[in-house]
């Protein structure tokens, strides 16, 4: 048996050193070939593949249209071969109008919808390059690019495309890679194009100055921006950021004073058939107490109609609280990584996107000026061996008639080049006309004219960016012929309205709203006694009563620090035992309610956790958009959120399992949005056992018995620092640890 040791091809090496190495190029193998664009085209190698295997196709925009399956055929085995699922769902991306501003393939048959269909078999559609794809390609034959091999080294490919307008922020880009991902939304070329060309102009131009000439994102399914500029311009400043954009809506007048809503424009990437069906779902379940029906009356143009259960109902709130609860409106992850070279990865400001390919079309402009030099050249030389022919044309005609070696002849006896004699012994017969000559000596001229011109531009870098100015004005006037450049996202803002409230605008029903311990919730019509006894099912023992109306907004704080929010006249009714709560909102199975009250905006609420942390919140702050809730209390692992109420009065009194008591000022305890909380009693042995806020004035009570409280007028032995231990209770204070 052979020693592995001695075998070259076996390479001794630690496992994680292995694996690491090999990861590492999985990593960058993905971030450089397939998940981020470059920053000079704006596209991913895929993408550049389809576009030029089209242009060797010769499938431009006059052109006949081909089989989807042929395009994607061609690209798999000459350029990409990863498959042509693959491949063809990049095509039909590029052909997709609700995706792409400005499409880069003229699509005929299914593509897909708006709806999230999915685009017919590429055996059943066919494409074409579009005029935007032209402007990316234009100069490709000018040598304005590198080009490289492709995967078998048989063919060359472009390793980027010359791109006349800034394509990576025309049409945007997404895409997941390992450790990094991008989002870039679409923008409107021509401003692309005017921002471009100012900064051409003032290289340090300020970025607020470039904001002005593109304020925002243009989506091609149209919308509202209701982001403040200032926001926006943070967001392109840091290339990281949302931005909020909502759908566009009218109001249709409708007999007897009926009225509906009308939306015509959705958000970017939202699908139609599950923002309806989401939204029926909804109104089903009760969740919009202001909206009767749903429906989808699209044909080309999308139709959306919203019918409210009342005329009496406020329009505009109505709107502001489905964009709050429903993707009619979304927020845009903002994400600006691309390839800045071609394979270095980094995120971008607005600035330095426009400056990579602004540098970018300087290259390209520069090569193919050169590239047009050395043609002019070849040409001049080929029209100087020809004019001395002319002068000397029976000498010529002489030669090519009685030399066995003509081409020898003629180098010889007037001093051509090789290059030059071929082409004389080439020349028709009908070339020789005194007519061709003097067309030659013009032709000749215009040449040594157009020659001097370029030779100024390579000389003088001022007029390389005038030309390239003047060329990005003719890309827009292009683009505006087409009918593409209107902008069709405009910018508004919030209305300033409680929506729930003015929204529903039904008669306000007082209800009495009952949650058992294990979590099964109901209501109850009119304002009941609450300690009137109530039915639970067997096991289950009272958890929350407390009365409110149909137009309140009840709000539940779990165990985990999570808060939810709905509707009340959303809690199901009846004189069972109820409904479990998770029909409202998506709680854990391992976390429990821990309090349950109508919302209320000018109040804050003490949040106490069972080893004593805590602080204060504004209730406005804990309100959830959506059943999943929102996360205010991050309590550490093995720790609960043990209180949840409102601040009333000037003091906090916290009581231990170890009957320690603390009383603390109320301004000890910080207001915050959000956190872990900070220490407000400390615990050798047991937890936290209850917590109140209470007015000095009135001083600190407790229960003693069925409507009995005792008063605790002078407390200040008990007032202490936050964070310490507190004092055992006074005397005759609840065995329960308990103020309530």
């Amino acid at each position: 048996m052979s020693d592995d040791r001695l075998n070259p091809d076996i390479v001794d090496e630690p496992l994680t050193k292995a694996i690491s190495d090999r990861y590492l190029q999985y990593a960058l193998s993905t971030i450089m070939n397939r998940a981020l664009p470059d920053a000079r085209d704006g596209l991913k190698p895929v993408q550049r593949r389809i576009l030029f295997a089209m242009r060797e196709l010769k499938l431009g925009p006059t052109s006949g249209f081909r089989k989807s399956a042929k395009i994607s055929g061609d690209v798999m085995g000459n350029f990409h071969p990863h498959g042509d699922q693959a491949i063809y769902d990049a095509l039909a991306r590029l052909a997709q109008e609700f995706n792409l501003r400005y499409p880069l393939i003229d699509g005929q048959g299914n593509f897909g919808s708006i709806d999230g269909d999915r685009p017919a078999s590429a055996r059943y559609t066919e494409a074409r390059l579009s005029q935007g794809a032209l402007e990316l390609m234009a100069g490709l034959a000018e040598d304005a690019v590198d080009f490289s091999p492709n995967y078998d080294a048989t063919l060359e490919e472009p390793v980027v495309l010359p791109a006349s307008f800034p394509n990576l922020l025309a049409n945007g880009s997404s895409g997941i890679a390992v450790g990094m991902a991008t989002n870039i939304p679409p923008h409107n070329v021509g401003e692309l194009c005017d921002a471009c060309a100012h900064l051409v102009k003032h290289p340090n131009a300020a970025h607020s100055t470039l904001m002005k000439y593109i304020p925002g994102p243009d989506f091609p399914t149209g919308g509202e921006i209701v982001d403040a500029a200032s926001s926006i311009a943070k967001a392109y400043l840091k290339g990281r950021g949302q931005i909020a954009v909502r759908s566009r809506w009218q109001v249709e007048k409708l007999t007897r004073g009926q009225w509906q809503v009308v939306v015509t424009e959705i958000p970017y990437q939202v699908q139609k058939g599950k923002l309806i069906s989401g939204v029926a779902k909804q109104i089903q379940s009760r969740k919009f107490p202001f909206l009767s029906d749903i429906r989808d009356e699209s044909a080309e143009e999308i139709r959306i109609v919203l019918e409210p259960k009342s005329s009496r109902i406020n329009t505009t709130a109505m709107m502001e609280s489905l964009f709050q609860q429903t993707p009619l409106e979304t927020k845009f992850s903002l994400n600006m990584n691309a390839l800045i070279d071609g394979r270095t990865p980094r995120r971008c400001s607005l600035k330095e996107i426009l400056t990579i390919f602004l540098h970018h079309r300087k290259t390209v402009l520069e090569r193919r000026t050169r590239f047009r030099l050395g043609k002019i050249d070849h040409r001049l030389m080929l029209l100087e061996g020809f004019l001395v022919a002319f002068l000397k044309l029976d000498r010529v005609i002489e030669i090519i008639r009685f030399h066995d070696r003509p081409k020898a002849q003629l180098i010889a006896e007037f001093t051509l080049t090789d290059i030059q004699a071929e082409a004389i012994l080439n020349m028709r017969l009908r070339s020789l006309r005194r007519l061709e000559e003097i067309e030659l000596k013009r032709e000749q001229d215009q040449l040594l004219e157009e020659r001097a011109t370029l030779e100024d531009l390579m000389a003088n870098p001022e007029s390389l960016w005038l030309e390239i100015r003047n060329q990005l004005r003719d890309v827009k006037k292009r683009f505006q012929k087409t009918g593409l450049g209107a902008r069709r996202t405009s910018f508004g803002a919030r209305a300033n309205i409680d929506t729930l409230a003015a929204a529903a605008e039904t008669t306000s029903e007082p209800i009495t709203v009952i949650c058992s311990k294990l979590g099964w919730i109901r209501a109850l019509k009119g304002h009941v006694p609450l300690d009137q006894d109530f039915r639970y099912k067997d096991g289950d023992e009272k958890g929350f009563v407390l009365h409110a109306t149909t137009t309140d907004r009840l709000v539940l704080c779990s165990s985990a620090g999570r808060f939810y929010s709905f509707p009340a006249d959303a809690v199901p009714g009846g004189k069972g035992t109820g409904e479990p709560v998770r029909v409202l909102a998506d709680i854990p199975i391992d976390c429990h309610a821990i309090s349950l009250f109508p919302h209320n905006p000018d109040r804050r609420l003490l949040l106490v956790s069972q080893q004593g942390k805590g602080f204060q919140v504004e209730e406005p702050r804990v309100l959830a958009a959506t059943r999943l809730g929102r996360q205010v209390f991050s309590v550490d692992e093995g720790d609960r959120v043990k209180i949840c109420g409102p601040v009333d009065g000037d003091h906090v009194a916290l009581v231990g399992g170890n009957r320690r008591l603390l009383v603390l000022p109320i301004d000890v305890v910080p207001v915050r949005n959000k956190g872990k909380g900070v220490w407000l009693q400390r615990f050798k042995a047991g937890t936290l056992a209850d917590a109140c806020s209470f007015s000095a004035k009135q001083g600190l009570q407790w229960n003693i018995g069925r409507e009995r409280k005792r008063r605790l007028i002078k407390f200040d032995a008990w007032i202490g620092r936050r964070g310490t231990a507190g004092k055992t209770v006074p005397r005759g204070f609840p065995r329960s640890n308990r103020f309530t």
